[in-house]
């Protein structure tokens, strides 16, 4: 290398510092000043949907989730009773999933400590996207804004933990045209379409496998229910000729002749004695 190389490489390198005011610039990194937002009383937003502030009767308690070294996760009680009788019930919990300094998912519970519903921003926007509704303490009903435009498009609903149908919003008019059928197992059984924008279906699509499960157990179901007729209906034939098989028997021995009375030694004597002259 030449010294005017030398000398021009030096030069490129000085330049280079001097631009990069700090290490995170020098290694090009995409670190950003984050602006904190903060409440009237100086508090920072992270935007809890939980209600605790200013309240004498809810007791907080902030922890550290996996992945964390600052607290991200709050869980609110409610405390009920006091003295002896004092106890605490979680109301509420939330959550920072990203680190980002905001609380992005929320559930709420009732008085059993049973989860109500819950919310979550899923890209980090700012805007609920997603909504779940619980019935004693399970999955009933999941609404999704997948298009992140603030409506949901999805609509779905369980029953003991399965999801048994679901209705989509595939063109985005803010209507349902499409649904979903499931079958026990949780398998899609059936999809019906709305091609005209009416809000009904005008074309189902089935599932063959699954329709000719569907179709197998009903028949076998049916078949079962007529075997145990045709069993029950086989008793009571029998139990009807038994019945009139006894009543049968009883008027014979109705109709047989009386058996003649055999006559005493007394009888016989006073028969036999001459009658006087």
């Amino acid at each position: 290398m030449t010294p005017r190389s030398i000398a021009a490489l030096l030069a490129l390198m000085v330049s280079a510092a001097g631009c990069a005011s700090t290490p995170e610039a020098a290694f090009n990194s995409q670190a950003q000043a984050v602006e904190v937002k903060r409440l009237p009383d100086g508090s920072i937003d992270d935007q809890s949907r939980c209600e605790w502030r200013n309240r004498q009767d809810r007791d907080v308690v902030e922890t550290a989730g996996t992945g964390s070294v600052v607290p991200n996760v709050r869980r609110v009680f409610a405390v009920v009773g006091q003295g002896i009788d004092r106890s605490r019930i979680l109301v509420c919990r939330e959550a920072d999933t990203n680190l980002d300094g905001a609380k992005d998912v929320v559930r709420k519970y009732n008085d059993k400590g049973e989860a109500l519903f819950e919310e979550a921003d899923t890209n980090f926007d700012g805007k609920i996207d997603v909504w779940l509704v619980f019935a004693k303490g399970r999955l009933a009903e999941e609404k999704l804004d997948t298009n992140f435009d603030g409506n949901p498009d999805e609509w779905k609903y369980y029953s003991n933990g399965r999801i048994t149908r679901a209705k989509r919003d595939s063109n985005n008019d803010s209507k349902p045209d499409v649904w979903e059928m499931y079958a026990p197992s949780g398998k899609l059984e059936r999809m019906g379409v709305d091609i005209d924008n009416d809000e009904r279906v005008d074309r189902w699509d089935y599932d063959t496998d699954a329709r000719r499960e569907r179709d197998d157990k009903e028949r076998a179901e049916e078949e079962e229910a007529a075997k145990k007729a045709a069993e029950k209906a086989e008793e009571a034939r029998k139990a009807g000729e038994y019945a009139t098989a006894q009543d049968e028997a009883a008027a014979e021995g109705d109709k047989k002749p009386a058996k003649k009375k055999e006559k005493t030694p007394a009888t016989k004597k006073a028969q036999e004695k001459p009658k006087a002259e």
